[in-house]
């Protein structure tokens, strides 16, 4: 039951954070660092929404060493462009949070980014105080999405909730509503606001779609 969830576990970019296609054009930068062609591999980029980037670019460049100066380069061009004000959070964003929180759960934001570039969007929107506890792929042993690790990270640090059952997860991609559905969380919900649509979000797994995170108070009320 909805009234029973004591753990919220938002994503970021996409979800609770508008960041205009930053994810595109940082990559679009890495690939050419690398020489490689990034036309050839943005329909890639875009079906993996939501996986932990390091893991993105393994598969693309196969090399370890190619993979990680990639995912160096992805990183310094996604946080250059957030430093120069190029994100936003989703409308209603902050006020969902904070009602979340009002309503006595415990909300959690997690992301695919690496924590460096996790904490300049933190801080880019004034958030570092809004949640206790904010994670990254390192942050549960170096596996993000969609492997279920944040999310039962964020269960276990917070110890806000007695059962996996009484916990959500809250994403626009795929990937995020597999993490949820991996973890045991009571409820998954898509949101509308990034990568996938509703068809690709419910074959995922998710228990409901939402047209943005500020509609997930008033779900869960």
């Amino acid at each position: 039951m909805t009234e029973d969830i004591r753990l919220v576990v938002l994503d970021m970019a996409g979800t609770t954070v508008a960041d205009g296609g930053l994810v595109e054009q940082a990559f679009t930068e890495a690939a050419r660092h690398l020489g490689a062609e990034p036309a050839s591999m943005l329909a890639h980029v875009r079906a993996t929404m939501g996986e932990s980037k390091i893991s993105v670019f393994r598969h693309l460049f196969g090399e370890e060493a190619k993979a990680q100066q990639a995912n160096q380069a992805f990183e310094e061009a996604y946080a250059r462009l957030v430093g120069a004000g190029r994100i936003a959070p989703v409308p209603g964003a902050r006020e969902a949070i904070e009602e979340l929180t009002a309503q006595g759960r415990t909300v959690v934001l997690t992301t695919g980014f690496a924590r460096t570039t996790q904490d300049a969007i933190l801080a880019a929107l004034g958030w570092q105080d809004l949640v206790p506890l904010t994670l990254c792929p390192a942050d549960a042993g170096g596996r993000g999405r969609p492997y279920p690790d944040m999310v039962l990270t964020a269960f276990l640090r917070t110890a806000a909730a007695d059962s996996v059952r009484q916990v959500a997860v809250v994403g626009d991609t795929s990937y995020d509503m597999l993490s949820g559905v991996r973890s045991g969380a009571g409820l998954v919900a898509g949101v509308l606001t990034g990568a996938h649509d509703a068809d690709a979000l419910t074959a995922a797994g998710a228990g409901r779609v939402l047209d943005s995170v500020a509609q997930v108070p008033g779900a869960l009320a």
